[in-house]
């Protein structure tokens, strides 16, 4: 089988500061792979390389068989075209810590939007696929209501299901809960577990929730100093840690 995601030898810098430092990792179509980690140890910036918000300094990306940020032209590899990265964009749906939601538009009008102006459907299918991604994920009741009269929580969902109604093939969750009240935590979470059993789409999931990462995930990695240092079942991971890095990491969640 061929990956879905493949990073070869991905490099990223900020200035002077190395985020992630030669990173080699294959996710596979329906793999749902938890990445775990210390702040600042590159996780989200492994989630934008994809997503094309950041552009990585050396090595590539490979996704769903095609190169992401290089094209073959004339024999030669250049840089991807605004046109390329565009078209590839669609095949990966992220979702943020602070939900980015349109203020001014009511929940349906934010769930419709992309897959009517961007995948070019009618207003009567990007409905359609909408209402059945909010049912999904548990808001079919709040299609008329502005974000503003949400809970996070309920705002997060939105996020979800926004994301979603455009079926991409890899869905990034970026530490979906840390900017939620605490109380609000579980039923996304719940949300996502549902998704990740029903669904096919392969996921990657930057958390810091560990008891969710081992429900939820078939393989987990654990980065630190933008390496990965140690990846394997949720079992090997969270019973039987090989280095003292790890070790030392889960020691805090005890």
């Amino acid at each position: 089988m061929q990956p879905i995601v493949k990073y070869e030898q991905i490099t990223k810098s900020f200035g002077e500061l190395e985020v992630i430092k030669g990173i080699d990792l294959d996710i596979y179509p329906g793999e749902k792979i938890a990445l775990i980690g210390p702040s600042g140890s590159g996780k989200t910036t492994l989630g934008r390389l994809l997503m094309t918000l950041e552009e990585p300094t050396g090595g590539t990306i490979e996704l769903d068989g095609e190169l992401l940020w290089h094209m073959e032209v004339k024999g030669k590899r250049v840089r991807a075209s605004e046109k390329h990265l565009h078209r590839m964009r669609g095949k990966v749906g992220m979702i943020f810590q602070h939900f980015n939601l349109f203020p001014h538009l009511n929940v349906l009008r934010n769930v419709t939007m992309a897959p009517h102006c961007v995948l070019g459907l009618s207003k009567e299918e990007a409905r359609e696929r909408a209402v059945t991604m909010l049912r999904k994920v548990g808001l079919e009741e709040k299609l008329e209501v502005y974000p503003s009269q949400l809970s996070g929580g309920q705002k997060q969902r939105v996020a979800i299901a926004r994301a979603l109604v455009m079926q991409p093939k890899v869905m990034v969750f970026d530490e979906v809960t840390s900017a939620l009240d605490p109380e609000l935590v579980g039923e996304v979470l719940e949300v996502i577990k549902e998704i990740a059993a029903e669904d096919d789409m392969a996921m990657l999931l930057i958390t810091h929730e560990m008891e969710f990462a081992r429900e939820v995930s078939d393989r987990v990695i654990f980065g630190a100093e933008g390496r990965i240092v140690e990846q394997g079942t949720p079992e090997e991971i969270f019973e039987n840690p090989q280095s003292e890095r790890l070790q030392s990491f889960l020691g805090r969640f005890r």
